[in-house]
């Protein structure tokens, strides 16, 4: 099956996790697909294993959001698919803290939301009007779990969750009748690069899927199917949606 025979589609956070995962299910279903990552490198490799493009890119900057479009329509003027992907999240790098309001530093709460809520609205604001042009498109964002049910220790995170989820609903409202689909994804524990050494450290993994009815973390592909069924035409009239994808742990 071929569901994007020749369709662009931009994956950020492409190089790595759940984005990768997306950047193959699109790919083996014949997108162009456009592979965007701060790691550059690593981005270039998932491209060239899957006959696709590589884009370095900071979603947290507007103006590297507005090249990656530029780059993506490239010959073809089109732009049927954005997958709002990148982020930052609870890792074992300490990129930045992820704590209570009270405990979170102003960089790292500027951080947090400037990649992922900021970037996903920039995303939004520089594909839209290409989709509008070319009479439709899908957009999915990628949230979390945290944006729909209280969990302890990251506030800036859930805050810029919760945004995520909120600007999807405005924007499904907005561009619907422009033929426009924005849906948003809200995954839970999910085995990817950044978390998995905190899922190896016997201390902190356990308690990363204590409240999983499935008790088990999921895998970054168990997301990808989920979000290219949603840029698919399978889902023509699903707009607006917010779908957890988390074994369960939202319903607890």
């Amino acid at each position: 099956m071929q569901r994007f025979q020749d369709k662009v589609i931009v994956v950020t956070g492409g190089a790595s996790g759940m984005g990768a995962a997306a950047c193959r299910l699109f790919a083996a279903e014949g997108g162009k697909v456009v592979v965007a990552d701060i790691d550059g490198d690593l981005a270039l490799k998932v491209a060239k294993e899957i006959g696709g493009r590589a884009f370095r890119i900071d979603v947290a900057k507007e103006a590297e959001i507005r090249d990656l479009v530029a780059f993506a329509i490239e010959g073809t003027g089109r732009l049927d698919v954005l997958f709002n992907n990148a982020a930052v999240g609870h890792s074992a790098t300490g990129r930045y803290k992820m704590a209570s309001i009270v405990d979170t530093p102003e960089d790292a709460w500027e951080g947090i939301v400037a990649i992922n809520m900021k970037g996903v609205a920039f995303g939004c604001k520089h594909a839209i009007p290409v989709m509008v042009a070319q009479g439709g498109g899908a957009i999915v964002n990628n949230a979390s779990i945290q944006a729909i049910k209280g969990i302890l220790g990251a506030d800036a995170y859930t805050c810029a969750k919760g945004g995520v989820v909120s600007l999807t609903r405005s924007l499904a409202v907005d561009w619907g009748a422009k033929n426009i689909r924005v849906n948003c994804i809200c995954p839970g524990p999910i085995a990817t690069p950044m978390i998995q050494a905190l899922l190896d450290d016997p201390a902190t993994g356990p308690g990363m899927y204590a409240d999983v009815p499935m008790a088990r973390v999921g895998q970054p592909e168990e997301v990808a199917r989920v979000a290219v069924f949603l840029a698919s035409n399978d889902a023509s009239y699903v707009n607006g949606a917010i779908v957890p994808v988390d074994g369960g742990m939202s319903v607890r």
